[in-house]
């Protein structure tokens, strides 16, 4: 692919003349597309142009607004199984993933296009009965989206497709590692008839310049703690500026003395391999009851050793491969950094190096057993792969504190037959999506997303999106001919 910026409805090279590649982590020798470096012009240009269109956009009837989106929606149907190979091969996850992928960005497209014909404002009774009173939501104008990779096609849809159906027009910064997704993205809007201007994509590492820029009004992210804390500072500079951002976690799966097992190891498996362990909301953490520990573990680590790990086009894959050199860098020393605090290690994983695997970055589980130790760094740091600690706990006081001994709080779920046991967790941990009897994994797009502490400052989905996107207005209308004040204050001339 010879990927290009899609600015004002066009696509178009950039500035510098620079450019990167995309390349398949599972054989890197595959080359996918090179994209353009952006420079502060690309930047510039691009929120020119949604500046451009937003009045015109704004100015539109939601219904018309939602209509683009329809038309959106219908075409990225037609084309799911081919949109869903190319997120698996830029990827890395596995086919079914990458469907699922499509499937959830395509479910958001549709949750937001039915909201458009909904209530999205509320009549207030005023004090004074002469009176009606209404609250009203304006969009804010130029929304910055900058988005990871292990989701490249749902999460652009989660920020884009909420922010243009309330009026505002977007800049979407996708991950260098999955540009070549977000250009189907753009050239699918493109078909759509979304008016140039309203979605605009730049490529490169320019993130920090849409941040920055004077005339971004919403800065929407999702990534990594570092990198989303930096954007709250800068964003805390300018007075006019907003931002949400989802951080990462350091999730849990929790595994009650009164479990299902089988529920219990299967939830297990899917929280912490699934994308190879590189969601946010991943389990690398597993908090288990010492009643059920071994049991639990002997059925865990035995899947571990079975599971799939190859080519993420193959139906019966289970673990692609990672991302790129860095994870298996990263990975590889938190793996080191666990038996140096004393883990003891349950299954040795680590880079793959077969033939089949030499030209892809493949790794091993890595499942070790260690108490929890508030000084540790592997049990309180986000590792993002397939690196998993079995935490033994005594009751069920013990468990809410190992569980909330971490700086982050976005996913938790808890395997108990006892609804008691389970309110427990719900109302104690610190979390931002909770599951019973389920993996920490599996967020729907009509309910909120995002978490507490590190793990963010907003909620970035299309349920509770809104508030940042748009501002509430009041609106009071005064129907008498005589001025009167909720407050009792009369003037007389």
């Amino acid at each position: 692919m010879d990927g290009k910026n899609y600015i004002n409805g066009a696509f178009v090279n950039g500035n510098s003349g620079g450019r990167f590649e995309s390349r398949n982590p599972a054989n890197f020798d595959e080359l996918l597309g090179t994209f353009p470096l952006s420079s502060e012009k690309d930047v510039n240009d691009a929120v020119s142009a949604a500046q451009g269109a937003y009045d015109g956009w704004r100015r539109l009837s939601r219904i018309k607004r939602g209509e683009y989106l329809d038309e959106f929606a219908q075409l990225l149907k037609k084309d799911k199984e081919e949109i869903s190979r190319l997120v698996t091969m830029e990827c890395g996850k596995g086919i079914m993933e990458g469907r699922a992928d499509v499937t959830e960005g395509i479910h958001m497209v549709q949750y937001v296009c039915g909201t458009v014909r909904m209530p999205h404002g509320d009549v207030i009774d005023s004090e004074i009965p002469e009176k009606d009173a209404f609250l009203r939501r304006k969009p804010k104008g130029v929304v910055a989206a900058i988005t990871p990779w292990n989701f490249p096609f749902a999460i652009p849809l989660w920020l884009l497709c909420p922010s243009i159906a309330e009026g505002n027009t977007v800049v979407l910064k996708p991950s260098r590692e999955t540009a070549c997704t977000a250009n189907k993205i753009a050239e699918y809007a493109h078909k759509a008839g979304i008016p140039p201007g309203v979605i605009n994509i730049v490529h490169g590492s320019c993130g920090d310049l849409l941040v920055k820029h004077p005339d971004t009004q919403v800065v929407l992210f999702v990534g990594s703690n570092d990198v989303g804390s930096e954007i709250k500072r800068v964003v805390a500079g300018h007075h006019n500026k907003m931002c949400a951002c989802e951080m990462g976690g350091k999730n849990a799966l929790i595994v009650l003395d009164d479990a299902n097992l089988e529920i219990a190891v299967n939830a297990a498996i899917i929280s912490a391999y699934k994308t190879s362990g590189q969601r946010c909301t991943s389990a690398s953490r597993l908090i288990v009851h010492e009643k059920v520990l071994r049991e639990f573990e002997r059925r865990f680590v035995e899947i571990t050793k079975r599971i799939k790990i190859g080519n993420p086009l193959d139906e019966d894959v289970f673990m692609g491969p990672v991302i790129n050199q860095a994870a298996t860098e990263k990975i590889a020393r938190y793996n080191e950094l666990a038996r140096k605090e004393g883990a003891d290690v349950l299954v040795d994983g680590g880079r793959l190096t077969d033939e089949k695997y030499k030209k892809g970055y493949f790794m091993s589980p890595f499942v070790y057993r260690m108490n929890n130790n508030p000084t540790s760094r592997v049990l309180h740091e986000e590792v993002f792969g397939p690196h998993v600690a079995i935490i033994p706990v005594k009751n069920i006081e013990e468990t809410v504190k190992v569980y909330n001994d971490t700086d982050y709080g976005l996913a938790c779920a808890v395997i108990t037959e006892d609804f008691r046991k389970a309110k427990a967790i719900r109302d104690d941990c610190e979390y931002g999506l909770g599951y019973v009897n389920l993996p920490t994994i599996g967020a729907e797009v009509h309910l909120p997303f995002g978490g507490v502490k590190k793990s963010g400052t907003g909620m970035p989905s299309a349920s509770t999106l809104i508030d940042v996107i748009t501002h509430r207005t009041a609106w009071t209308v005064n129907h008498a001919l005589e001025i009167k004040m909720a407050q009792g204050l009369t003037i007389k001339w």
